[in-house]
C-alpha cells in the first residue's frame, strides 16, 4: 500500500468495540474487514454502524474462502479478497476504491477554537503551512486563515488531493502547475504563483503528484 500515498493507515484491531469506536471517531473512507476472524457475525457490524453515521466507509472483505461472498455483495462490499493475498488483487481493489471514492470527496473543513467554528471549502485551499504549533491555511482568494493545531492534525482529515511534501507544507494537488526537481519546488497557481519547497523525505508523494498531473495534461 506504500505506493498509494493518498491512503493513510489509521489502526488495526480485532476488537469489535475498538473498531467501532475508531470508525465513528476517525471516519475512515476505507476499511479492510477480515470476515473470518473479526467477529462471528461480521455483517452485524455494518448494520450497527449504519445507525450512527449517514455515510459509512467503503469495505473490502478478506477471507480464506468464498463462503460469505454473497453476504458481502448484499452489504455493498466493493471487493472480496481471498487469502493468501496477491499483489494484483490488492492493486485492483485499491483502484476500485479510488474510483468510487473520487465522487465522495469531502468539501468542508471545520476549524474549531473554543466556541468559534470556522468552515473552509477545501476546494479553495491552496496549501497549508506549519507555524510552530499552529497551521496557516492559504486560500485561493489571497487570504490566510490560522488554526491553533499542528499540521499533522489536519493531514489525515483532508481529502486525498492534499499531500504532504515537506515537514512544514501540505499542498492541494489541484493547484499545482509545475514540479521543479532541480530546485526541489512545486509551483502553486492561485491569484499569484507561489513556489513551495519539497524534500527528499516526501519524494514518493511528489512522484504521485506527477502521476496525477500526467493523467490530465499532455505536453
Amino acid at each position: 500500500m506504500e505506493e498509494y500515498p493518498s491512503l493513510q493507515f489509521i489502526e488495526s484491531s480485532t476488537s469489535y468495540t475498538k473498531v467501532m469506536n475508531t470508525v465513528l471517531k476517525e471516519k475512515p473512507s476505507l476499511v479492510f474487514l477480515d470476515i473470518d476472524n473479526f467477529t462471528d457475525r461480521p455483517f452485524d457490524f455494518i448494520s450497527e454502524l449504519s445507525q450512527y453515521i449517514d455515510t459509512p466507509p467503503l469495505f473490502i472483505a478478506i477471507s480464506s474462502n468464498k463462503d460469505q461472498a454473497y453476504d458481502a455483495m448484499k452489504y455493498d462490499f466493493i471487493d472480496y479478497l481471498l487469502l493468501p493475498l496477491e499483489e494484483l488483487d490488492i492493486r485492483k481493489a485499491v483502484l476500485k476504491f479510488q474510483k468510487k471514492h473520487a465522487v465522495k470527496k469531502k468539501r468542508k473543513l471545520c476549524l474549531k477554537s473554543y466556541k468559534d467554528y470556522q468552515y473552509l471549502d477545501t476546494n479553495d485551499i491552496l496549501f497549508l503551512k506549519a507555524d510552530n504549533n499552529a497551521t496557516e491555511f492559504h486560500i485561493n482568494d489571497g487570504k490566510v486563515t490560522h488554526a491553533f493545531k499542528t499540521l499533522k492534525t489536519f493531514e489525515s482529515k483532508l481529502p486525498r488531493n492534499f499531500l504532504r511534501i515537506h515537514k512544514s507544507y501540505i499542498v492541494n494537488t489541484d493547484y499545482i502547475s509545475r514540479i521543479n526537481y532541480g530546485k526541489y519546488t512545486l509551483t502553486i497557481k492561485g491569484q499569484t504563483l507561489c513556489n513551495i519547497p519539497f524534500t527528499k523525505t516526501y519524494l514518493d508523494n511528489v512522484a504521485h503528484i506527477k502521476e496525477l498531473l500526467s493523467e490530465t495534461l499532455v505536453a
